[in-house]
């Protein structure tokens, strides 16, 4: 259909399995399931529900007729009630008993549970192989010597490797807070119109423990130990905000990697994957833009920004319940799990089959190398019987002639030929060597690396081997 709008969040940016989880289908069957749950509770527990009953629902929780419930919700303006007319129309022998003591959030708020658990789930599955594609690359590179920054101005060396265990560490953090809040994740129950259970009371003629039964059976029939303790008639909103949470960690970290990139592209150290026939720019046919990391930004800036849907949702509440948060919830929690699975794929891929060129890493090494290493230099004369004080007053002119060459006649840094033709500083070749070598200024970055990946980064791994499998392919 290309005369209505469609979600480029499902059309270019997230995987299918993720697109189900959101679907009607998975919606309205998880109502039809909760409906089913219901019943079967409610018949072991002693109403007078029959098997026949059961049977026919059980046998119709996805032949749903969207066009039923279409005309039906246009006459009463109640997705609820729609469904609930459509499945008796396909039930006709447990229409009366289809959702009996329930109200609307039972299906809706219980269903969004279960949508939030699954795509946390899927979540963390893409989040695990961006965190082992990561790893990889921090390993094959872990030795490699390269500029590092701070303010985006050349600073003392680290490795390729190192570098990339910073991403990493943002990313085992997120994976630490999304397994909490999945572990934590309570079904919503059957709380009644305004949270007190009263009217599934009243079906049980005021067996209290009945009541606390029904629920407790409905939560192991949809898979959930833990249930909400307390509410009004919805969950808590704050449930919400605290899972968007999650995902705005997690686009926050993949914002800052793919700024990264994107920096590292433009000084020609790393490309992100780029096709044999891929166009860069329309204009500029030689261009080979990061538009991979490009976007992962843009959308890592819808979801920071979508997760305040969820705050100022929980904020505006009023006392036991109000309806002013459902619209905003239909976009907004499912569009940020979208646009989360699309960032993850995103960056797997450019982890996974991005390019590292050595050579210019080196080359960026060595216009800096001679301010870096005169530390050493100096040390070295002054070991041979230099005086340090006058050694570091020549190193101060040359560093500032040799600065002035690259930056106002855009020559190279001469400031080594400078040193080495000052008969002050008289060291061998092999001590020049020795004091520019730059493994001698990465620090522990290497150690660093193994160790944070030996001790931390592994076990995680092997801990959720089951979340590694095929990579998914991304879509533009």
């Amino acid at each position: 259909m290309n005369d209505v709008y469609t979600s480029p969040l499902s059309a270019r940016y997230a995987g299918r399995e993720m697109q189900a989880v959101w679907s009607p289908d998975f919606k309205f069957s998880t109502w039809r399931r909760l409906w089913l749950a219901l019943a079967e509770a409610e018949q072991e527990l002693g109403l007078a529900i029959t098997d026949e009953q059961l049977q026919e629902m059980r046998a119709h929780l996805t032949d749903i007729d969207y066009a039923v419930a279409a005309r039906r919700e246009k006459e009463v303006r109640h997705d609820v009630m729609a469904h609930v007319y459509t499945f008796g129309k396909a039930c006709p022998k447990a229409a009366g008993i289809i959702h009996l003591g329930a109200t609307s959030c039972y299906v809706g708020d219980n269903t969004d549970i279960i949508c939030l658990r699954e795509s946390l789930r899927l979540i963390r599955k893409k989040l695990v192989r961006v965190m082992d594609a990561a790893a990889l690359f921090a390993e094959t590179w872990k030795d490699t010597p390269c500029l590092a920054f701070t303010h985006f101005q050349a600073a003392q060396p680290t490795t390729v490797g190192k570098r990339a265990t910073l991403w990493l560490r943002d990313l085992y953090s997120d994976l630490i807070r999304l397994e909490f809040e999945l572990d934590h994740l309570p079904f919503f129950g059957c709380k009644g119109a305004t949270g007190t259970g009263a009217s599934f009371l009243a079906l049980f003629e005021g067996d209290r423990e009945k009541v606390l039964a029904l629920e407790k059976r409905i939560a192991e029939k949809m898979g959930f130990e833990k249930i909400t303790p307390v509410s009004g008639q919805t969950y808590s909103r704050k449930t919400d905000f605290q899972v968007l949470a999650v995902l705005s960690g997690i686009a926050q970290s993949l914002h800052k990697f793919s700024n990264d990139t994107r920096l590292l592209a433009h000084l020609k150290e790393f490309d992100e994957p780029f096709e044999a026939g891929q166009i860069g720019s329309s204009a500029m046919a030689y261009k080979r833009n990061p538009m991979r990391s490009e976007r992962i930004g843009s959308l890592a800036r819808f979801i920071i920004n979508d997760a305040q849907n969820a705050a100022f949702t929980a904020a505006g509440q009023w006392l036991e319940r109000t309806l002013d948060d459902s619209a905003n919830r239909r976009l907004s929690l499912p569009e940020a799990f979208l646009a989360a699975d699309g960032i993850l794929t995103l960056a797997e891929n450019i982890l996974r089959h991005g390019r590292i060129y050595p050579a210019r890493c080196e080359k960026h090494l060595e216009e800096e190398l001679p301010f870096l290493a005169t530390e050493n230099i100096l040390m070295a004369c002054v070991k041979k019987g230099g005086d340090r004080q006058a050694l570091h007053e020549k190193i101060r002119v040359h560093s500032v002639a040799a600065a002035a060459n690259v930056k106002e006649n855009g020559g190279e840094n001469d400031l080594l030929a400078r040193l080495q033709g000052d008969p002050a500083f008289d060291l061998t070749p092999a001590e020049w060597q020795s004091a520019l070598d730059p493994r001698g200024f990465i620090g522990m970055a290497p150690e660093q690396t193994e160790a944070f990946l030996q001790e931390i980064i592994r076990p995680a791994l092997k801990e959720r081997r089951d979340c590694l499998g095929e990579e998914e392919e991304i879509k533009v």
